[in-house]
């Protein structure tokens, strides 16, 4: 008798890629353009993986409406004029032993990898194009078409597409955001803890915690252990 299908959905910055610098970047970029100090390192990574418009929000709660979607706007110019400049694999580069295990996972005949991230579809599409991923992940959830994190609607739709049920499926990531979305979506959750949120805050809302990339599989496994 063959397994069941399992689901295994991963975040994307913080965790799959080390997006930082990129982020950090296009955020000071974005608030000089309406001439407002950027906000702190720890005041930027908290916000990763919130839809944009959510984050920049969080980060600058004072501003008009109007400035905010200017912020939007300019974070994503700067994000895409990075990343042209330097390419994915510089600027969003693998945490150590990330490509290894994706294909060490997509090997096995009964899992299938998805995404579900707070990145825009064209910046998704851009950077699995950097990395040659393009045809790793079966189901691709993304911020043009669901609300923000922590909201279920990501993991919903990606049960739906795969034609699973939650006990089939597992959420990978490295924020709160990511383990309460998993949470409100009955699955789930393993936390990592090279990302942009801090494991004391990760752990109570996890499964189980990784500390390194190729602890993944057998934590996968553990999941589902019987």
């Amino acid at each position: 008798m063959s397994a069941d299908l399992r689901l295994i959905l991963f975040d994307v910055d913080g965790t799959l890629v080390d997006s930082q610098a990129h982020i950090l970047e296009s955020m000071r970029r974005a608030f000089q353009g309406v001439g407002a100090a950027p906000p702190s390192r720890a005041a930027t990574l908290s916000i990763v993986g919130l839809s944009l418009p959510i984050a920049v929000a969080e980060l600058a709660p004072d501003m008009t409406a109007q400035d905010q979607a200017l912020i939007v706007e300019g974070y994503k110019q700067a994000y895409m004029q990075i990343r042209a400049e330097q390419g994915s694999a510089q600027s969003s580069p693998f945490y150590p032993h990330a490509r290894t295990v994706l294909d060490q996972l997509a090997a096995v005949d009964h899992y299938l990898l998805g995404i579900a991230t707070g990145k825009s579809r064209r910046g998704l599409d851009a950077l699995l194009a950097g990395h040659g991923l393009e045809r790793m992940f079966l189901t691709q959830q993304v911020a043009d078409h669901h609300p923000s994190k922590p909201h279920p609607a990501m993991i919903e739709a990606a049960l739906s597409e795969m034609g699973l049920t939650a006990g089939n499926a597992v959420m990978i990531g490295d924020t709160v955001f990511d383990m309460e979305m998993a949470g409100a979506a009955g699955v789930a959750a393993i936390a990592v803890d090279w990302g942009y949120h801090d494991v004391a805050r990760l752990a109570p809302l996890a499964d189980q915690v990784v500390s390194d990339f190729r602890d993944l599989p057998a934590a996968i496994e553990k999941i589902w252990e019987s």
